[in-house]
């Protein structure tokens, strides 16, 4: 290795020190049962602030999932390493929390319940008094106070979504993993749960991550796209920076010039890779 590259890998170290997510060289190979390895992500690099809302988009087949899934400590990597406030992920954690496209709820449980299990699993010394507090504080972080006492068949698509929101903030995560969260809802409820989310995040904001095929989503909702080349060994082709001002209004930005200019970048990049 050269001086010259020594020093840029020293740089890259050091600036990565200063971020609270740092993911470096992560690959993911797989054994097929004919003995071949199938490489899915290849030498993924790359940082997130400890308030700052990234997307990941790509084409279906580009690792998104299961580079999130890495995040979140539910795969482990094939090389490289990943560290959350220095330090190493190895397994899930409370800190991480993800929230799926399924709304994965326990039907005999009602929404109140469904939040209270992971608050009770996660803040086990708390107080009945204490724990009660924290899910109806979630529960009207979320505008459901209204349904705790409902069961999820009772709920629509975008109500449930709100529940597994509510749950995962519940535990107090120092991370939010978002993987397809608006994938299963209507053209209608879909708008109005990202805004609901954004208004969300911006008044307890903490680092996310959100997997999504939707570029308008993505570029609304972030501060910075990364955008991943096709399968197989996938790799970030483009990180797109996004300096729109906050807090967002969908409808606003609908007469902003640069909006549209980012949107397109964003779609460009995804046709090349057609």
């Amino acid at each position: 290795m050269t001086r010259l590259n020594r020093s840029l890998r020293e740089e890259q170290k050091a600036s990565f020190m200063n971020d609270f997510l740092v993911v470096e060289n992560v690959s993911k190979t797989y054994s097929k049962a004919n003995g071949e390895q199938l490489v899915v992500l290849k030498d993924i690099n790359f940082s997130v602030g400890s308030e700052e809302y990234i997307s990941v988009i790509g084409h279906s087949g580009c690792g998104k999932s299961t580079l999130v899934r890495i995040v979140a400590g539910l795969e482990r990597q094939s090389a490289g390493f990943l560290t959350l406030d220095g330090k190493e992920i190895r397994k899930p954690g409370a800190e991480r929390m993800m929230v799926f496209q399924g709304y994965s709820l326990l039907p005999w449980l009602t929404v109140r319940e469904n939040i209270h299990l992971a608050v009770d699993e996660v803040f086990k010394k708390a107080s009945r008094a204490e724990k009660n507090s924290i899910v109806e504080e979630h529960l009207t972080m979320v505008k459901l106070t209204h349904a705790g006492d409902k069961y999820p068949d009772e709920l629509s698509g975008g109500m449930k979504q709100r529940v597994g929101l509510a749950r995962a903030l519940a535990t107090r995560p120092k991370m939010l993993l978002l993987d397809e969260p608006f994938g299963a809802l209507d053209a209608l409820t879909r708008p109005n749960l990202q805004q609901q989310v954004i208004d969300i995040w911006e008044n307890h904001r903490q680092a996310v991550i959100m997997i999504t095929h939707d570029v308008e989503e993505a570029v609304f909702m972030s501060d910075r796209v990364i955008m991943m080349t096709n399968g197989p060994s996938a790799t970030i082709g483009k990180i797109m920076d996004i300096p729109l001002p906050r807090p967002r209004d969908r409808h606003q930005l609908q007469d902003c010039a640069q909006y549209f200019e980012l949107r397109k970048e964003a779609l460009n990049f995804l046709e090349d890779y057609q």
